[in-house]
């Protein structure tokens, strides 16, 4: 049973992404619950934990050892927070904080 619902639950994200609507409008048209067709789209996705429980929206940080050189990028973000530092080792690092923003 839990194999046939995950089945027609991707069939219905595979055609949302070929209609051109957004996930409320696709739903709304189909009488599909939308809080259901985001736990599936994310558990079908791969995005849900082994548990079901959705990520929590951190990213692991973890320290990188100070460059003796002062180049760099800086990132300068609304409200005073600047991101310094950044260089090609730890591009990925600015691409998880962003996300997060």
């Amino acid at each position: 049973m839990a194999r046939e619902r995950a089945e027609l639950w991707q069939e219905h994200i595979t055609q949302w992404r070929s209609s051109g609507l957004s996930g409320m409008a696709y739903c709304k048209q189909e009488s599909l619950a939308y809080g259901r067709f985001v736990y599936w789209r994310k558990k079908l996705a791969g995005s849900l934990g082994p548990d079901g429980a959705a990520p929590s929206g951190f990213a692991r940080v973890a320290p990188v050892a100070r460059l003796e050189s002062a180049d760099g990028l800086t990132v300068s973000l609304p409200g005073g927070v600047s991101i310094t530092g950044l260089h090609a080792g730890n591009v990925d690092l600015l691409g998880a904080i962003l996300r997060q923003l």
